[in-house]
């Protein structure tokens, strides 16, 4: 029983993860839209800080459940080796989406609390 809950949990997690990028998306590319009236390098920024914040977002919830499908049953080494690999490469992923959108390393200080 318990396990089939939590098999559903990280369905429902893969399920959101996958919606808050596909959403993030469509909803990066109607707001650039929207923003088009300041030229398309505005626009460009404008979608693709966007997009990648969704991205991130999914990476995020994706990852949940993933750990939650490998703690579910009694873990392999090998599926410890995997969960750990597929956590550092979407973690990276992440932590360099998070650098190149805002500019700056995560323990620099944003330019509006100088």
């Amino acid at each position: 029983m318990l396990r089939r809950m939590v098999e559903l949990t990280a369905s429902l997690f893969e399920a959101g993860g996958t919606l808050a990028m596909s959403v993030g998306a469509i909803v990066a590319l109607g707001l650039a839209l929207r923003d088009r009236g300041g030229g398309g390098r505005v626009v460009y920024r404008s979608f693709r800080n966007r997009l990648g914040r969704a991205i991130i977002l999914g990476l995020e919830l994706l990852v949940a459940a993933d750990i939650l499908r490998t703690i579910s049953t009694e873990p392999t080494l090998e599926q410890v080796v995997v969960l750990g690999l597929i956590v550092l490469i979407r973690t990276f992923l992440s932590f360099s989406l998070d650098i190149e959108l805002e500019r700056r390393w995560p323990w620099q200080p944003r330019s509006d609390e100088r």
